[in-house]
């Protein structure tokens, strides 16, 4: 591990693009990694193309990991508030061949590319997929988290 090892989070629930965009900026993130299952969003800057052309703008690189989404029936749970249903299906969600694929490939990229953040929807991340998802990379690769909240 480099002393560069670090995984940010971020959801951007309630926020415009430009305060997500600013945060990163401030954490001195340098590759956004997407990993929800569906990148379209109602808020305006935040589906895929127009944050991928964001980011770009503001120096950082974008990446969707799609199969590290939320599979639909745990969308549905969170929506519900029903937690731990959701972390049922996405535990079973993360043997998946795809999966284990982008873990592999987010520990690489966690490993090589300088301060990484995953980005999904939800504000607060113990009730959300990416919680899982840090905490099975800092177990790969020993990188330290910090769970970013964007201000206006």
């Amino acid at each position: 591990m480099t002393a560069e090892s670090r995984l940010f989070t971020i959801g951007y629930e309630q926020m415009p693009a430009s305060a997500v965009l600013d945060e990163l900026e401030r954490a001195g993130v340098r590759l956004l990694v997407d990993v929800r299952a569906v990148t379209s969003s109602r808020r305006p800057g935040l589906s895929k193309n127009q944050l991928a052309t964001n980011l770009h703008s503001r120096g950082i690189t974008y990446r969707h990991l799609r199969g590290l989404g939320t599979p639909k029936q745990g969308r549905l749970a969170r929506r519900r508030g029903k937690f731990d249903v959701l972390h049922d299906i996405y535990t079973a969600h993360l043997k998946t061949p795809q999966a284990r694929e982008e873990l592999d490939e987010l520990s690489a990229l966690v490993k090589q590319a300088g301060p990484v953040c995953i980005l999904c929807y939800e504000r607060d991340h113990q009730h959300c997929h990416r919680r899982w998802i840090a905490e099975v990379i800092t177990e790969r690769t020993g990188a330290r988290v910090e769970n970013l909240v964007a201000r206006f």
